[in-house]
């Protein structure tokens, strides 16, 4: 017991020194045990893939052809592929080079005649577009920039006349379902030109090419009904052109002035209606006969002797009750009311590569 006393901490110290090298002991063979087990199994597995590179090439047999399976499936790909290209046709260029090589001044008249055009179609259909810009020129269809240009930049007018295409087919598009307001159209920019215009009329987003088509990338604003939205995706979708709705935003139209009116104009209030004050019901003192009032008038008793007449009751004044007027039972009752929409739809413009 002295020397337990003399060499305590020895002891204690020992002692834990001998149960860490037990659980140390214990971890250590545990984890030996299960590299043993994942070793086992990989050895398993790598003698699986031995014994399957081993075995000779089979492509299949009288019941199940595996070779001439993959030769129908690829017919049948390329004729779905042949089959899709009917419907993701190239919108022609505007205008079409009738020598081959494009020119400024073909472009820049094309330009002005079918930026013109689209006014004409959307005035026709009734759609508003957006307001005068602060040169007084109207809306360019994102063609601001090159609108009253008569040189452009080199390598730029064939790009140009593509997108003047899609434009004009995506209009097209907006006039057939008749909305009711264009707010904006957003290309990519494709010319040095377009560096100079207006940063509303471009994206961010570039064309982006994969081993079938060309997409091109376009964004539309308008303000319609959900009948004429449903008529918009009706239209993109039968378009002859290949235009892709990629993502669709659809929220509640702010308010904006009435058209022909400057915003911010003081909008007339409906007057409300006059209701006369409903007549106070005659009491049973104020319905007297003409006899009653005669006799009252000349002291004549009740019976018809003489003599001064009985003081009649006065009547109490009384406070009219206010009647409210009757609910109006014209009109159908309003089961759905629609709100204006603003719409913003992502677009893609696909353009097959030819194929060799």
């Amino acid at each position: 017991m002295d020397w337990i006393k003399r060499n305590l901490y020895f002891l204690i110290g020992s002692l834990v020194a001998l149960a860490l090298m037990g659980l140390a002991g214990w971890y250590l063979y545990s984890k030996w045990q299960l590299n043993n087990d994942i070793l086992g199994k990989l050895d398993e597995q790598y003698t699986e893939l031995k014994r399957l590179n081993g075995q000779p090439v089979h492509p299949g047999s009288d019941q199940v052809n595996n070779v001439e399976t993959a030769k129908e499936q690829q017919k049948e790909l390329r004729a779905y592929i042949q089959k899709a290209h009917e419907y993701f046709q190239r919108c022609p260029p505007i205008p079409v080079p009738e020598s081959g090589k494009l020119t400024s001044q073909e472009f820049s008249s094309a330009l002005s005649r079918t930026i013109d055009q689209m006014q004409r179609d959307a005035a026709k259909a009734s759609m508003a577009l957006p307001p005068k810009d602060s040169g007084g020129q109207t809306y360019s269809f994102s063609f601001a920039a090159q609108r009253e240009r008569l040189a452009y930049a080199p390598g730029s007018l064939e790009p140009l006349s593509v997108q003047l295409a899609e434009v004009k087919a995506i209009c097209g598009v907006l006039t057939q379902a008749k909305i009711n307001s264009l707010d904006n159209i957003r290309r990519e920019r494709v010319s040095d030109d377009d560096l100079k215009g207006p940063q509303t009329d471009y994206l961010a987003e570039k064309s982006v090419t994969n081993e079938l088509a060309v997409l091109s990338p376009y964004e539309v604003s308008f303000r319609c009904f959900s009948p004429e939205l449903a008529a918009v995706m009706a239209g993109f979708a039968g378009a002859p052109c290949g235009l892709m709705i990629k993502t669709i935003n659809v929220e509640s139209a702010p308010a904006s002035a009435p058209v022909g009116e400057e915003p911010g104009a003081p909008v007339a209030s409906a007057t409300p209606g006059y209701y006369p004050p409903p007549q106070p019901a005659r009491t049973a003192e104020r319905q007297q006969s003409t006899a009653e009032l005669f006799a009252q008038r000349y002291g004549i008793r009740p019976g018809g002797r003489g003599g001064p007449a009985r003081p009649q009751p006065t009547p109490q004044p009384q406070q009219p009750a206010y009647v409210p007027p009757p609910a109006s039972r014209g009109g159908l009752q309003i089961a759905l009311d629609e709100k204006q929409l603003k719409v913003t739809l992502m677009l893609e413009a696909v353009k097959l590569v030819s194929r060799k």
